[in-house]
């Protein structure tokens, strides 16, 4: 049985960042400033909140009879009772026979061209122990992109207001961003294994290192660029924030409505059809929120029972890439247009070439990972590679020039000066006068 590991990592994130939090909220009161203390608080508290729902609606204890577990939720202690629990189902593992197993059948990855499929039994404490993952691994999510992705960007937003970094804020904000590079692997891992359920999937450790590294570059770019552009133009960064954020939240929506499908009833059974908007709701807030600061590698998809999108979209990819490029590049151009005095002593161009260099080895991160890393690159339809040929293939075509105008501008200019002499000619013999139609003449 598989070391609970994860669960470890996501609970010491977890409590370690609220710990922090919370002592840095009594710093900011202390020293009087009220605004950034409630703020530290609720970036702080809200996604407590969303975690301690999200493991109690996956575990569903609503409707089992656990008050105890219910109490200790409400008191913000859902993790820590969940650890708890997760390594005393392992610990226990074995020493009592199982009463009945369930037998899965998964497809081992291509190998010349076939692929196995293999039995495996799963005993009630092995499915116990692959829930509670599963439960941690969202949290995990949802902690990253709804509190601590939040809290890196007004934390770094105070350094540079203030122009020092003490060493309370400094710890906080490695460990927020330690969360969101985290969370960010969380989802990849939970994207793959969400698409290709029936295989056994094996990631390997250099796999991890470079989705970490991917997620590293790329979140810790996108919160620079943010807090740069908001120290210098603060009136414009809330219209920025609100067309990222309602842009991705409504799109899944927008193709469910396009799609005409019915309304998703299979979510839950207990949840009546406002509930199951209120979750569908939630998860498209969740599906924002992460795109506001990386790409989510889980694709969300209404109209589908499993509301994920299972195919790889290699021109999604493409286009998220390129779109997020050409915003960081105008944000950054706009903060070297608009500096204040705090930037004196930084050397801009500097700063600015570093960030754009640091967007592009994400992308070379990303591009090696499913070029040679991804644990499930043999069922590829295609490459990522020829996805990006195609990709370039197809934004050459739009950016030629149709046929037509081609032809037309032919006619109209180049004729003439190819053909001068037949030009002349032509209208000598043709027109004493030198007033020959021009389409005599062209086909003269």
């Amino acid at each position: 049985m598989k070391f609970p590991g994860s669960v470890l990592v996501s609970l010491i994130l977890f409590v370690s960042e609220t710990a922090a939090a919370l002592c840095l909220s009594g710093a900011y009161r202390a020293a009087g400033d009220r605004m950034w203390q409630w703020l530290t608080l609720l970036f702080a508290l809200l996604p407590c909140a969303l975690v301690q729902l999200s493991l109690v609606f996956i575990h569903r204890d609503v409707s089992r009879d656990r008050p105890l577990v219910l109490l200790l939720h409400l008191l913000q202690l859902g993790p820590l009772v969940r650890c708890v629990e997760v390594f005393y189902i392992y610990f226990h593992a074995g020493r009592v026979e199982e009463p009945y197993v369930s037998i899965t059948k998964k497809r081992q990855m291509p190998k010349d061209g076939y692929s196995e499929e293999i039995e495996k039994e799963v005993g009630q404490a092995e499915g116990k122990l692959c829930t509670h993952r599963s439960a941690f691994s969202r949290a995990s999510v949802i902690q990253a992109f709804l509190g601590s992705a939040p809290q890196l960007t007004l934390q770094l937003y105070i350094c540079v207001l203030q122009q020092e970094i003490t060493a309370a804020r400094s710890v906080f904000m490695v460990l927020s961003l330690l969360s969101i590079v985290y969370g960010a692997l969380r989802c990849n891992i939970l994207a793959i294994k969400i698409k290709y359920d029936d295989y056994d999937v094996s990631v390997k450790p250099v796999a991890y290192l470079c989705i970490f590294m991917w997620r590293s570059f790329e979140i810790a770019t996108r919160v620079t660029v943010l807090v740069l552009f908001s120290s210098v133009l603060q009136i414009w960064t809330l219209p920025v924030v609100l067309l990222n954020f309602f842009g991705f939240f409504l799109y899944p929506w927008i193709l469910f409505w396009h799609s005409k499908s019915p309304f998703p009833e299979n979510i839950e059974k207990a949840l009546s059809r406002v509930g199951t908007t209120i979750v569908l709701c939630l998860l498209t807030f969740l599906y924002a929120g992460i795109n506001m600061f990386c790409w989510s590698a889980v694709q969300v998809k209404l109209s589908d029972p499993d509301l994920i999108n299972k195919s790889q979209g290699w021109y999604g990819l493409a286009v998220y890439y390129l779109l997020r490029f050409l915003e960081n590049s105008f944000l950054l151009l706009l903060w070297y247009l608009h500096q204040t005095d705090i930037y004196l002593y930084v050397c801009a161009p500097l700063l600015l070439l570093q960030l754009l260099i640091s967007y592009c080895m994400a992308v070379l991160f990303m591009l090696v990972f499913y070029q040679f890393c991804h644990p499930c690159k043999k069922l590829f339809s295609s490459s990522i590679s020829e996805g990006l040929l195609s990709c370039f293939k197809l934004l050459c075509l739009i950016c030629k020039p149709p046929r037509s105008s081609v032809l037309r501008d032919k006619a109209e200019g180049k004729a003439p000066e190819n053909t001068g002499e037949a030009w002349s000619g032509s209208k000598t013999l043709d027109s004493p006068k030198g007033n020959a139609h021009p389409s005599v003449s062209s086909n003269a």
